[in-house]
């Protein structure tokens, strides 16, 4: 199998996005940026209290994270060689691209395997661009337990404070499944910066279907509030501790 069957431009899939996003034009600046949508109501004023709120709470936690930072990253080297970070390509508000940080998980041959292989690129691309619990042979034992207690999120925290995404938000999906995932309510995902936590990751996750991904990731952009997020944050810990959906 091509690489090419994996890899998408990521002009293609913005040009897809948009067509699908219901008149949603390409902001003049760039190609990989997309208008905010008329159906999705502007909050200047509360946007910008939630960036604040964002880069505060975000800056308190960096320094209790960072001293985990060396002992994931032994962790992570003692089992396999390759970079600590995996870096990825996702969208994010107005569609704009931008490089997504994470502990890696998985061996660094992953995208070679999973190319290689038909049979799991079709379980793959069937299961919501994602592999069953258990059964992708991509991930190392301690990428498992990263994956478990969500530790491998923790470099988001500098996307976050890049601006890139925000400590509450719909999770930002790798770029080929956007137009896919989202369809016509596309302008929904790209209205808002995707999150480090949101309304699916407390709701289930990966135990969801992505119907109900879809929907509960619209339902937070249409009741976003201070509040909510406030919410959210609190029922994340509780969450990450039962594991539910975390693979």
């Amino acid at each position: 199998m091509s690489m090419a069957r994996v890899q998408i431009g990521a002009d293609e899939l913005v040009a897809s996005s948009v067509e699908l996003a219901s008149g949603a034009n390409l902001h003049p600046a760039s190609p990989n940026v997309v208008a905010a949508p008329d159906i999705v109501d502007r909050r200047p004023v509360a946007d910008a209290a939630k960036r604040c709120f964002d880069v505060a709470i975000t800056l308190g936690l960096l320094a209790p994270a960072a001293l985990l930072f060396p002992v994931l990253a032994l962790a992570i080297l003692a089992e396999s060689r390759g970079p600590v970070l995996f870096r990825q390509r996702r969208l994010g508000r107005g569609g704009e691209e931008f490089t997504i940080l994470k502990f890696r998980s998985m061996h660094t041959d992953a995208e070679a395997v999973l190319a290689a292989d038909d049979a799991l690129y079709a379980a793959f691309r069937a299961n919501g661009c994602k592999l069953p619990d258990g059964q992708d042979p991509r991930v190392t034992r301690v990428g498992r337990l990263l994956r478990a207690t969500s530790l491998d999120e923790l470099p988001q925290l500098w996307n976050v404070l890049r601006g890139d995404m925000s400590l509450v938000g719909p999770r930002p999906p790798i770029v080929e499944q956007i137009p896919e995932l989202y369809g016509p309510d596309t302008p929904f995902y790209f209205a808002v910066r995707p999150g480090l936590t949101g309304l699916w990751q407390v709701s289930g996750r990966s135990d969801l279907t992505e119907a109900q991904r879809r929907e509960l990731d619209v339902r937070y952009v249409k009741e976003r509030s201070f509040l909510g997020d406030l919410r959210l944050l609190l029922a994340t810990l509780p969450a990450v501790i039962r594991q539910r959906g975390a693979h």
